[in-house]
């Protein structure tokens, strides 16, 4: 009786032990398997989206036109978060010490992402291959405009052989800024003589243009929409490959002059290095299909900023277009 007792007892304690071993694994699954679900559920939380300018400037304002639309392919809230400073640095040092795992991303400029590491005086270690790029948002075309009144010259071919004789000032927002670069191709390529003016921003530039206090605008297609629009400012040239929607009678540099001068503002996004594929896959995906939503992608014209979707790689690669652009400027920099 007592042998049969234990035997009992024996196979009682193993069944137990059995039943509480498969409870604690069906609870409790392995940390890979634990990584892999929270991956394939990206995103269970809310986004963080850095713009690494001021509210309310062309970046911010293309930004929040455009999270509506990217939460509603992510299900989760895209939180726009304004870190301003630095020529955008502030704002990219932040993204660049995130933790790579998709809930903070970021807005990357150019030509201040690139002039903020080619310009040595800065001493920073970064450079493109510290980021991940994910996709392009927009290309801000560069144009060429003058007063409606100018009589000097009425068109950019005229402009270009009056600017081989006589020294003309063209508006900049700064030393390295995109409309300085510009200036200064021009001069490399064409042999004007632009002699760049320094503004604070855009529309002190327009002020001074339409009073006559400079001869030439060099600015972006959104800036000089409404002016032109106005007939307070005449188009003369855009500085892309191709021309826009907004001046379709308006011709590119190369078109009127035979050489080709590009100048343009890069909008896209970014995330720190070592994002995992997938996920950035799957931002790829939602970001395309935010843009390319027939409501965004009108809004964003109007606002006079035309869409591109290129990323990852090919995305990359029109950045390190940007970065030649920029060192072969360096001498006529000062850098």
């Amino acid at each position: 009786m007592k042998k049969i007792l234990t035997s009992a007892l024996v196979l009682a304690l193993s069944v137990g032990t059995l039943l509480g071993c498969t409870a604690k694994t069906s609870e409790t699954p392995k940390a890979g398997e634990q990584a892999k679900t929270e991956k394939s559920d990206y995103p269970t939380k809310p986004i963080k989206l850095i713009v690494s300018f001021p509210a309310g400037g062309g970046t911010d304002l293309g930004a929040r036109q455009l999270t509506p639309y990217l939460e509603k392919e992510l299900g989760v809230p895209v939180v726009v978060e304004n870190k301003a400073g630095g020529g955008g640095w502030v704002g990219y040092s932040q993204l660049l010490s995130s933790d790579p795992d998709g809930y903070t991303i970021g807005y990357v400029n150019t030509p201040g992402l690139i002039t903020g590491y080619v310009n040595p005086t800065a001493q920073r270690k970064e450079n493109l291959d510290s980021f991940e790029f994910i996709i392009n948002h927009v290309k801000d075309a560069g144009v060429i405009a003058v007063r409606t009144d100018e009589k000097r010259f009425t068109d950019i071919k005229g402009l270009v052989e009056y600017a081989k004789k006589h020294e003309l000032s063209a508006s900049s927002n700064g030393v390295a800024s995109g409309n300085h670069i510009a200036a200064l191709q021009m001069n490399k390529e064409l042999g004007t003589k632009f002699r760049s003016v320094h503004f604070g921003g855009t529309s002190e530039a327009i002020t001074g243009v339409l009073g006559g206090h400079v001869d030439v605008l060099i600015a972006k297609v959104g800036e000089v929409k409404e002016p032109a629009a106005d007939k307070q400012l005449k188009v003369l040239a855009v500085m892309m490959p191709e021309r826009v929607p907004q001046f379709p009678d308006v011709p590119t540099v190369k078109e009127a002059v035979g050489v080709n001068i590009e100048n343009y503002s890069i909008r896209g996004i970014a995330g720190p290095k070592g994002m995992d594929p997938k996920i950035v896959a799957k931002l790829q995906a939602a970001f395309e299909k935010a843009e390319k939503n027939t409501e965004h992608a009108k809004k964003m014209s109007d606002m006079g900023l035309n869409i591109d979707t290129t990323e990852g790689p090919d995305f990359k690669e029109m950045l390190k277009k940007e970065e030649t652009n920029v060192i072969e400027m360096k001498k006529l920099l000062g850098w």
